[in-house]
């Protein structure tokens, strides 16, 4: 079957240091990255601060236009639809996110009513008493009682702001929910709420999930893949489960070594990370800080090659660190 979505060789440059009469250098933000997300199947993107995840993330939101590659969702390429005209047009009710702090994605001067209703307003086009009873429907949904619709946003609780804004986002009925840090600003308690209610959507809604997290426990608990993102590029992908137990790229085990209580110890990464900054491409972007590089990761960058079991690593000695 067609994935959901398939993104094809993504890439996004930002000019940096313009001079007059000088070309601009130019930040690799996110460097031919390839990825899928099938239908009804949740996708976890992790990867260190700096890596382009929230790139990633706003050009497949088409919040930001790529300068090269394809975003083909539901068989339709969206990367030819312009950022500032696909708000407008109804692909946007396809793929909608939820942010990562709900109180500073929320209109301080909209009632949680007023910031359901806005999508269903400008994408569905209801009004009157429709608009209010999907309103109504969807805030059930998400567990919101009726009493609360009235108040604003200071007048709600930390739970309470993320669910207006996961109803506000699966209003307009998504075939794609991308949820950037969605328990991030949240307690503990309310973080395993918010997941079941998120777990419930999933099933009752049929939505396909991408989900960005520092949480590895998280994503291990509720992902069926795993997307690994270093300065750019995606360095390992597979089943969440066999990349947690095994995996095949030192960034991976180094950052899955930062899981309190992992069995085999923490692993303290040395060197400075390379700069995005007009990358050497021939040089792998892990090396420097890699415990296991030799010279031909500076001479060969590597790519993605297959591991069997659908795991891809970049990694010339990917078999070695798996084991």
């Amino acid at each position: 079957m067609e994935p959901l979505l398939a993104v094809t060789d993504l890439v996004k440059r930002f000019p940096v240091n313009k001079k007059p009469f000088r070309k601009p250098s130019l930040l690799h933000a996110v460097d031919g990255i390839s990825l899928t997300v099938g239908r009804g199947e949740t996708v976890g993107l992790v990867g260190e601060s700096g890596c382009g995840k929230s790139t990633l993330v706003r050009l497949l939101s088409r919040l930001l236009d790529p300068n090269e590659g394809s975003i083909r969702f539901d068989g339709a390429d969206y990367a030819t639809i312009p950022a500032r005209k696909f708000g407008r047009k109804p692909e946007r009710a396809d793929i909608q996110m939820v942010f990562q702090d709900a109180g500073d994605s929320l209109n301080p001067r909209y009632t949680a009513f007023d910031a359901i209703a806005d999508p269903l307003r400008r994408l569905k086009r209801l009004s009157g008493a429709a608009l209010a009873a999907k309103v109504e429907e969807t805030a059930e949904l998400c567990g919101l009682p009726r009493e609360l619709l009235s108040r604003l946003p200071h007048q709600l609780s930390g739970g309470q702001k993320a669910r207006v804004g996961i109803a506000r986002a699966v209003a307009v009925e998504p075939k794609l929910l991308i949820l950037d840090e969605p328990t991030a600003a949240l307690d503990v308690s309310v973080q395993v709420v918010i997941l079941r209610l998120l777990d419930d959507l999933k099933t009752r809604l049929g939505m396909s999930y991408l989900f960005v997290s520092h949480d590895l426990n998280v994503v291990r608990l509720i992902c069926d893949r795993v997307i690994v993102m270093y300065l750019g590029k995606v360095v390992e992908a597979g089943p969440a489960e066999a990349v947690f137990r095994n995996p095949a790229h030192p960034y991976t085990r180094a950052l899955l070594s930062a899981i309190p209580g992992h069995a085999a110890g923490r692993i303290h990464l040395t060197g400075e990370p390379r700069s995005p900054i007009d990358p050497n491409p021939t040089v792998c972007r892990f090396h420097g800080r890699c415990p296991i590089g030799t010279d031909r990761c500076t001479a060969e960058m590597p790519v993605l090659r297959g591991l069997g079991g659908g795991r891809v690593a970049a990694c010339h000695y990917a078999e070695a660190v798996a084991g």
